[in-house]
């Protein structure tokens, strides 16, 4: 362990380890596993939690979703093993109501969601954190690859050592009051390396895949899984051109997303990208290509974690991302009475109104300074 800098000093905390609870947020994945038996080994007081988000009885054959059936025993098992504490928290209505519920809606509006950072908002770092203070815990950990570094008496987030791991998209919404009390103890390390230590700590997830869907979405069918929680919601519409030419019908404009090329169901001479979406007029709006490119992004609930006020921002260059998938690119912050602006050096394609946009230091687009939900485009 001390080869990979996880010795027992390596949360900050101050004093001896064994003086320390520390809650270990565990999805029964080989990530949270290794961060709460590291701990563990350390000397730290770890009390393993472990989220039950939706129907167990349904979850238990899933695979490639984290929370499910199969992850609360794997997690179970790894705390036993080990012999520190872990509890199942039952948080079914919670995140129906906070994230499920939220992502059918946000379909249905013609958004494209991302329940995981509504998860991060609305239970893991809000409830299970709090739950996590009310058990007197000095601190919550968790197995996301990001870093947490301290620039005197203040906790700056980072993006993670292995650029292929990092999952800053996923957090931008962390606040400053929740970095205080949050652990990222794997944001230096790489995959390989989680799992040797997970192969040398005898864990029995070394080798399991890492969850690939969303949890509570089969096989990626999200159409499915909105219309069972919104019954008959759905409505079908056309597909029309740029032009304005009627070239087709949809049953549905939760079916699409913004970029999309392949099953629109139109036969043309030309390739055509879905270029927008508008619920209200349940339309499916499509176009050229570069009809995609996007200067101007308008965002609404902007988390800010840089230096001094959000309104000191305006006119910053930093980096941007729009997609997890993509590289940062440059752009310019517009901080308004009542919008927070992004104008882009250059065209981006497929920004999807309901998708993160994130900000990072620029030009090293090292250190994470928030982001926001995107509203509009122009």
């Amino acid at each position: 362990m001390a080869a990979y800098g996880l010795t027992g000093e390596f949360l900050n905390l101050g004093g001896e380890p064994s003086d320390h609870r520390v809650v270990a947020a565990m999805s029964g994945g080989v990530d949270s596993s290794v961060v709460a038996a590291v701990l563990h080994r350390a000397g730290y007081q770890v009390v393993g939690m472990t989220l039950q988000l939706y129907d167990h009885g349904e979850a238990v054959h899933r695979k490639g979703a984290c929370c499910a059936g199969q992850d609360i025993h794997d997690a179970r098992r790894v705390a036993e093993a080990m012999g520190f504490a872990h509890y199942v928290l039952d948080y079914e209505t919670r995140f129906r109501e906070a994230v499920i519920e939220d992502f059918a809606d946000t379909y249905l509006a013609g958004f494209t969601p991302i329940p995981c950072v509504r998860c991060n908002q609305s239970v893991k770092f809000a409830d299970l954190l709090a739950t996590s203070k009310q058990l007197g815990a000095d601190c919550l950990v968790t197995g996301h690859y990001i870093q947490r570094t301290m620039n005197g008496n203040r906790p700056e987030l980072r993006r993670a050592a292995d650029a292929g791991k990092d999952q800053s998209y996923f957090l931008f919404a962390t606040t400053e009051e929740q970095l205080d009390y949050l652990r990222f103890p794997l944001g230096h390390l790489n995959k390989d390396q989680t799992r040797e230590l997970a192969a040398a700590l005898g864990l029995i997830v070394a080798a399991k895949p890492d969850s690939q869907d969303i949890c509570f979405v089969p096989d990626g069918d999200y159409a499915s899984v909105v219309e069972k929680v919104r019954p008959g919601a759905s409505r079908p519409g056309e597909i029309v051109h740029l032009d304005g030419r009627v070239m087709g019908q949809h049953e549905g404009v939760l079916r699409y997303t913004v970029g999309q090329r392949r099953g629109l169901g139109i036969a043309t001479g030309e390739p055509l990208y879905v270029v927008r979406l508008d619920a209200e007029a349940a339309q499916v709006i499509v176009g050229p290509r570069e009809a995609l490119q996007v200067r101007k992004i308008t965002l609404t609930d902007v988390n800010w974690i840089g230096d001094g006020d959000l309104s000191e921002a305006d006119g910053l260059t930093v980096g941007i991302k729009v997609r997890s998938t993509r590289p940062p690119k440059p752009a310019v912050l517009e901080v308004g009475e009542d919008s927070v602006f992004v104008l882009l050096d250059a065209g981006e394609e497929g920004v999807a109104p309901g998708q993160a946009c994130v900000f990072y230091s620029h030009p090293d687009h090292d250190r994470v300074l928030g982001g926001g939900w995107i509203r509009a485009t122009g």
